[in-house]
């Protein structure tokens, strides 16, 4: 019972951060009047799908992410060409539907030869039927029916080429900023349950412990307050702790530890852990902490914020300086881990939930093409150079962005499935 309650904060932690990505990109295109035709969280196959007024919202099989698909971002994919013959179907003197084939089948429509048809600008369509050429007005909200599916069109000033560079960053941004947003939130709210630490602490507190490491080898508790490593008083020094352990790999220490009234020597040794510089036993402090109330608790909230920000951007710094696939964790690792934290509690769980969004934020900012932040690269340009770069350039360098992160993604998922079945 407890795994399924894992796997489901774990899956349903995914669905938040992303969820709320993509409804900032979603609001913001329909506040610029853009339609939205597709709310999808995920890729790959579809599992589910609900059509709410103009936007299907579909759940997708693979949880690499997701998407909020705008109208006009990429070429439409059913174009009419004068001289194919087509059906409407009018109501109050417009064309509501357009079929495109299985035209016998249709039941009270008008079938004719397409004379011509401007379903962006004028929306009027031109019919030669029975050798009478017939001009309907099309509605701004108009079907295309083919293969048994409905595509809503999309006139001129519906689509997302059509609206200001403001309006289009806007719609861009908007994604990171909720992650921003969520994760502001939800750090405020770790905040006020759990409180904050006690600045100047006077003692180092074991807090949790991992299975199978050293620390655990050697008996070390968690509730333990570390006296002394190698004859140096820790006091509450959590740094001087972990830089001690760092430059001990394979090398025994002596440690003084307190347990309730007793105090005793432990003798532990750190290893190397793959992807990590220097030694590790396994452990993590658990901090005195204070009682912070609401009013104060944003203000946690943005030093958190500030901190683990300063954190991601070392962690992609290392990663640039020491490059290496085996480092790089996927969509596998990070379910493996969260499922780790939401065995320590929920609150533990809200506040990994507060980085992983505030990192999601940032990595879509990054200049990678097929990100937010490549995307806002080119709106900016655009806004310096008075006018747009060629579409078919920009469409072709997010296209190959895309397919690099999507090996990228394989590779490292492929790395995470041989982690999990070495052991």
């Amino acid at each position: 019972m407890e795994t399924l309650q894992i796997v489901i904060l774990t899956v349903l932690m995914f669905f938040v951060i992303v969820t709320v990505h993509e409804w900032g990109h979603y609001y913001f295109a329909k506040r610029a009047g853009i339609l939205v035709r597709e709310f999808a969280i995920g890729f790959g196959p579809k599992l589910f799908s609900y059509k709410y007024q103009e936007t299907t919202f579909t759940l997708r099989l693979l949880p690499f992410g997701g998407y909020a698909r705008m109208a006009g971002e990429d070429p439409e994919l059913i174009e009419i060409q004068p001289g194919q013959t087509i059906a409407v179907k009018t109501a109050d003197g417009q064309v509501k539907t357009i079929y495109l084939d299985q035209l016998d089948n249709r039941k009270n429509v008008i079938r004719g030869e397409v004379v011509s048809i401007d379903l962006e600008r004028r929306l009027m369509v031109e019919l030669d039927v029975d050798g009478e050429q017939q001009q309907f007005p099309v509605h701004l909200a108009a079907m295309l029916v083919a293969r048994n599916q409905e595509t809503q069109i999309a006139p001129k000033d519906r689509q997302f080429n059509s609206k200001t560079v403001g309006q289009r960053a806007l719609a861009i941004f908007a994604g990171p900023f909720m992650n921003f947003l969520l994760a502001f939130i939800l750090f405020a709210i770790y905040a006020m349950a759990a409180g904050t630490p006690v600045e100047n602490p006077t003692y180092v507190k074991i807090g949790t412990i991992s299975e199978g490491m050293p620390a655990a080898e050697a008996d070390l508790q968690k509730g333990d307050i570390v006296e002394t490593i190698n004859g140096e008083t820790i006091g509450g020094d959590y740094t001087k702790m972990i830089n001690l352990i760092a430059d001990s790999q394979d090398k025994p220490m002596e440690w003084t530890v307190r347990r309730g009234d007793q105090v005793f020597d432990l003798t532990i040794t750190p290893r190397a852990m793959e992807g990590q510089v220097g030694g590790k036993v396994g452990i993590t402090a658990e901090f005195p902490r204070e009682e912070v109330g609401f009013a104060e608790s944003f203000v946690v909230a943005g030093k958190n914020m500030v901190t683990t920000t300063e954190n991601i951007f070392e962690g992609f710094r290392q990663l640039i300086a020491k490059f290496s696939i085996d480092d790089l964790g996927g969509p596998v690792r990070t379910f493996e881990v969260t499922g780790q934290i939401a065995k320590q509690g929920i609150l533990q769980l809200t506040q990994w939930t507060a980085i992983l969004s505030l990192y999601l934020g940032i990595f879509n900012l990054l200049p990678i093409p097929a990100l937010d932040g490549s995307r806002l690269i080119f709106l900016g340009i655009e806004g310096l150079r008075g006018k747009p770069i060629d579409p078919a350039r920009e469409g072709m360098v997010h296209f190959i962005g895309f397919a690099m992160l999507f090996i990228l993604m394989i590779a490292v998922t492929y790395n995470d499935i041989l982690r999990l079945i070495k052991g």
